[in-house]
């Protein structure tokens, strides 16, 4: 029980480090509203299950030195890109009265949107590196019972449940309206900042991989 607290623990404080999941899902519902935003916590939580069963059932294609984990990172360096400069690019663009349009759109198409936000999501959670690294780095640490397919399957569980409770909770916080109103002034710096933060995440990835 006590090696399953720490692995818990250490997964719930990578949680609470803003990434690009994170300016993804504040963007989505400041724009369309908390329930379009859900359907990009799906799409992250989902890519988060792809690694965790990657990882714990040992995977070679998701290990640091496999071609496939090398082209995962190159890919998931033009999406950061991509997603930084839109951020940069469209900031100012998402006023409270924007907003406000962006939840009626959502309205009248409500399951395309959300089916868009899941898209999203779920390149924004496969295309980042990290993911495949951590969840491997959180795999090794399991050794003797918890080492079992039962035990793994708990871990599994539990790390999918709290990526996608936790990312909720956030769309959720993000989307209330009291909050929209105070993010309403701000939001184009932090969204300049978000879109900055994204592309020199991008940028060091990339010099990283170069050094090799």
């Amino acid at each position: 029980m006590e090696q399953f607290l720490i692995i818990a623990a250490v997964h719930f404080l990578a949680l609470l480090s803003p990434g690009p999941d994170f300016f993804l899902i504040a963007r989505t519902s400041l724009s369309a509203g908390w329930c379009v935003a859900s359907g990009t916590c799906m799409g992250i939580a989902l890519a988060n299950g792809v690694f965790i069963v990657a990882a714990f059932t040992g995977t070679a294609a998701f290990r640091p030195d496999s071609m496939l984990f090398v082209a995962l990172q190159v890919a998931g360096c033009v999406y950061l890109l991509y997603l930084g400069v839109q951020f940069v690019r469209h900031a100012g663009n998402s006023t409270l009265q924007v907003s406000v349009s962006g939840r009626h759109a959502a309205l009248t198409q409500p399951l395309v949107a959300w089916l868009r936000a899941a898209s999203a999501g779920f390149l924004s959670g496969i295309l980042n590196p990290k993911n495949a690294l951590f969840y491997a780095s959180l795999a090794a640490m399991l050794s003797g019972p918890h080492a079992s397919v039962g035990w793994k399957l708990v871990y599994g569980t539990w790390m999918f449940s709290a990526v996608l409770l936790w990312d909720m909770l956030i769309a959720i916080l993000i989307g209330n309206q009291a909050v929209l109103r105070r993010f309403a002034q701000t939001l184009p710096w932090l969204e300049r900042i978000s879109g900055v933060v994204l592309i020199l995440l991008a940028l060091g990835v990339m010099i990283a991989l170069l050094r090799r």
